[in-house]
């Protein structure tokens, strides 16, 4: 298909990565389960939008248009808008009404669309206009360290944090570590072992469910993209006001 990725760190405390890609020819393609919610600007014959896409819950057959440009970000786990919980994204996807050629709608307000230099910036700016939060549960409940809180309270909040539960994001998780193990050439067992699954069938179910391919498929150099598609499979772009929006 000849998509083309790149990826970059940044210094920004809500951001996990931050991507762009180029698709040559386009084409169908496996996207894999995601435990984080993302941003993704996209380009395509001219056209520009912008869009909240939710975490995944299942690996997918997805769609990409030829000649398609996109930039995105990844959320750090525990990041999130207020008024928009990442629960209400689970497996979804959110349009932003577009402004003017360069610029789109949220929350009552116009912004220009970021690209992939300045879109941590463009992020910092939503948390100091307290459009972009991150909630300290999530990180305390990751590493094992939360008291003085009820289980309930907890999970309440990471959900609405997330839109995943804490058993998800660790499933998601160590489904892709375990991909990662394979494509570096580690065998399926040592997989079964460093990954912390019980046998073979139980590694092989939790890939075919969180990437779409078996161990031996993965293995054996299957392709496999790590990233979450950034558009709705057969319907690239499609027009704003067919789609949910939010702020107009």
């Amino acid at each position: 298909m000849g998509i083309i990725f790149e990826e970059r760190q940044s210094d920004s405390p809500f951001i996990e990565t931050i991507w762009r890609s180029y698709a040559g020819d386009g084409g169908h393609f496996m996207s894999l389960a995601v435990s984080r919610w993302q941003m993704v600007v996209s380009r395509l014959r001219g056209r520009i939008a912008i869009t909240l896409r939710g975490p995944e819950t299942r690996a997918s057959d997805a769609y990409c248009p030829p000649d398609a440009e996109f930039v995105g970000v990844f959320f750090r786990l525990g990041t999130f808008m207020p008024r928009l919980p990442a629960s209400q994204l689970v497996d979804g996807e959110l349009w932003l009404p577009q402004a003017g050629s360069r610029s789109f709608w949220l929350h009552g307000s116009t912004w220009q669309f970021p690209d992939f230099e300045n879109i941590d910036v463009f992020v910092d700016r939503l948390f100091r206009e307290g459009l972009l939060v991150h909630e300290p549960i999530v990180d305390a409940a990751l590493q094992g360290r939360v008291t003085g809180l009820s289980q309930r309270s907890v999970q309440r909040r990471f959900l609405r944090a997330t839109g995943l539960t804490h058993t998800n994001v660790h499933q998601i998780e160590r489904a892709r570590y375990a991909t990662a193990l394979l494509r570096q050439g580690m065998s399926i067992l040592d997989v079964v072992d460093l990954a912390g699954y019980t046998d073979q069938p139980h590694l092989t179910r939790a890939l075919k469910r969180w990437i779409g391919q078996t161990p031996a498929q993965i293995a054996a150099g299957a392709t496999v993209l790590g990233f979450s598609r950034p558009f709705m499979q057969g319907q690239p772009l499609r027009a704003l006001s067919d789609t949910a929006r939010i702020g107009a």
